[in-house]
């Protein structure tokens, strides 16, 4: 029977680097899967249900709610966003590590329902360096960057909630230190107790 995997929770600020740190897990890690969430949104053009979310009607969703089938989810205007439970815990049983990048306020849920998940919250080098990265992508207007920076404040105020916290000055240091954290998390002795215990 494999060990049991990990869930691996990401948070950081818009501009911190946290996508392109979970993409390039994914791509070294086929034992991390990206966790699947369920909206009641309309699918959008090229996009799979059970691939990209789980498409669900208003009524399914909060009848999942009423069920607690959900590690968190949210309304963000007329639709609902969560992470269901039985896709997460489906594949932590088959040994498979889940990721999920979330924000900060869908964390702290999953932290009280699923507190020995990793807790991981990326941070830029500096706040100089993040506004930068985020003036950089050329995409948004001043009134916008100045909201996403003042958000990125109020996130980062919040790192302490998490396990670990891991600056992406460097992407290759980066994903190095995460995957240390990983190995680390393994070696923990209440998961490898039964193992030991059968050998000695």
């Amino acid at each position: 029977m494999p060990k049991t995997g990990f869930l691996l929770i990401v948070s950081g600020p818009s501009g911190a680097g946290k996508g392109t740190i979970c993409k390039k897990l994914i791509e070294s890690n086929p034992k991390i899967k990206v966790s699947v969430s369920a909206t009641t949104r309309m699918p959008r053009v090229g996009e799979v249900d059970g691939t990209n979310y789980f498409f669900l009607s208003k009524g399914q969703f909060e009848s999942m709610i009423d069920q607690d089938e959900f590690l968190e989810y949210a309304r963000v205007y007329d639709n609902y966003y969560g992470t269901p439970q039985k896709y997460v815990i489906e594949n932590l049983k088959m040994g498979n590590d889940v990721l999920l990048e979330i924000d900060i306020a869908g964390a702290l849920q999953i932290k009280k329902k699923f507190p020995e998940g990793i807790f991981i919250f990326i941070l830029p080098p500096s706040m100089e360096e993040l506004k930068s990265r985020i003036v950089g992508r050329g995409t948004e207007s001043e009134a916008d960057i100045e909201r996403r920076f003042g958000c990125a404040i109020e996130e980062i105020s919040h790192f302490n909630k998490y396990d670990y916290a891991v600056i992406n000055d460097d992407l290759t240091r980066a994903l190095a230190d995460i995957d240390a954290i990983i190995k680390a998390e393994g070696c923990r002795v209440k998961r490898v107790y039964d193992e030991v215990k059968s050998r000695f």
